[in-house]
């Protein structure tokens, strides 16, 4: 692995922090006090080549790596951690799947629009009795027909799906045959406006309150055969490759959102005076940045780690978990001693370290929650 980034992986970090800084930044607070999606954010995002990174550029993408992917996931969670994962679900659980598991003719009519972000996807997984377990969904997929060529009928709902209420095409999983468990889960294509898809209400969460997600509910949703995304009973191998990518994005997002609280409270600890001099003479605060410096510089390693291994196409699955579950915890960690250094101001909203704490904790919930990544690590390291 290399730790030194190419001239092309440094002008995607350096684009993707000028854009950060100067336009999302100044928008952020405002966008989570209102709920607000960042319509016009998520465009320039696709102006930049930001919504699909690592797509191939004749499927609309911008033919990067997955490192450069993650470089500006970092630069944008720091900033905003909803506009972060706004992107991050556009390309790691949209795209991806769509690349790695779709025809040509799928590629053409969703892949390209999708990365090139003329169109945004959502990932449904979820419902209200599945998260850790996929094979617990009900929401089910039946053929029209019994000879198997009129397509089939979907019906069920999803729950928690980000981008849900402002999304044009969904990557939906369903139960089509249940005797056989997770080999029974077929993958589909659904564009949003097929007849019998409704969004619920938008969520009202704790944090990055600016990504909309919603439920999905599924009334007699037919689908051509053709909008099927691999193979009949394939669904869990689609679904779990495209998690283990979609975990090396939320570590991305982890450490933006670690690097936010650090870099406020360092520039707090230095001007906030107490005892007539700035807190950071203090050896208390001293050592609480030194060691969010410390597990920042091991979650980014871990990630890039992950993401190089991707690149590489050799198998990454326990790398992203680990990267996903240390960086997770250590934005959590971050963000509760920025509050700390803070001390009062922190836990107002005139200050933006109560929004890191708030934002940070669904990194160890979504796409795998932190107990589920201890567990595919284990999985992995007995089976050696």
């Amino acid at each position: 692995m290399d730790l030194e980034l190419t001239e092309e992986q440094r002008l995607v970090q350096e684009t993707a922090r000028t854009f950060a800084r100067e336009e999302v930044l100044p928008r952020a607070a405002e966008l989570d006090r209102t709920h607000t999606h960042p319509k016009e954010l998520v465009q320039r995002m696709a102006e930049l080549g930001l919504m699909g990174v690592a797509v191939a550029e004749e499927w609309g993408g911008s033919g990067l790596d997955t490192l450069s992917y993650v470089l500006a996931m970092e630069e944008i969670s720091r900033a905003c951690a909803s506009t972060g994962v706004i992107m991050s679900v556009n390309n790691s659980l949209v795209c991806d799947p769509l690349a790695k598991f779709g025809s040509d003719e799928q590629k053409s009519e969703f892949l390209r629009p999708l990365a090139a972000g003329k169109l945004l996807g959502c990932f449904a997984l979820s419902e209200p009795d599945a998260g850790s377990d996929a094979a617990a969904q009900k929401t089910t997929a039946t053929r029209a027909s019994p000879e198997g060529d009129g397509g089939w009928v979907i019906q069920g709902i999803k729950n928690w799906i980000t981008n849900g209420p402002v999304a044009d095409v969904c990557i939906l999983f369903t139960m089509s045959d249940r005797t056989k468990g997770v080999k029974g889960i077929t993958a589909f294509i659904l564009p949003m406006n097929t007849p019998g898809v409704r969004c619920g209400p938008p969520d009202r969460k704790m944090g990055i309150r600016a990504s909309q997600s919603c439920q999905i509910f599924l009334d007699e949703v037919r689908l051509p055969d053709r909008l099927r995304l691999g193979e009949v009973g394939g669904g869990f191998q689609v679904a779990m490759a495209t998690l283990d990518g979609g975990r090396i994005g939320i570590a991305a997002q982890a450490l933006g959102i670690a690097r936010a609280a650090f870099e406020d409270a360092t520039a707090y600890a230095l001007d906030r005076k107490t005892f007539g001099q700035p807190i950071a003479k203090h050896q208390a605060i001293q050592w609480k940045l030194a060691d969010m410096a410390t597990e920042i510089d091991a979650a980014r390693l871990l990630t890039w780690r992950a993401a190089t291994l991707k690149d590489q196409g050799v198998r990454f699955t326990a790398e992203a978990a680990m990267a996903k579950v240390f960086a997770s915890e250590a934005a959590n960690r971050a963000a509760k001693e920025a509050v700390q250094i803070f001390g009062g101001n922190g836990y107002v909203e005139d200050f933006p370290v109560e929004r890191h704490y708030r934002d940070a904790k669904i990194t160890e919930i979504y796409e795998g929650t932190s107990e589920i990544q201890r567990l595919v690590i284990a999985s992995n390291l007995l089976k050696e």
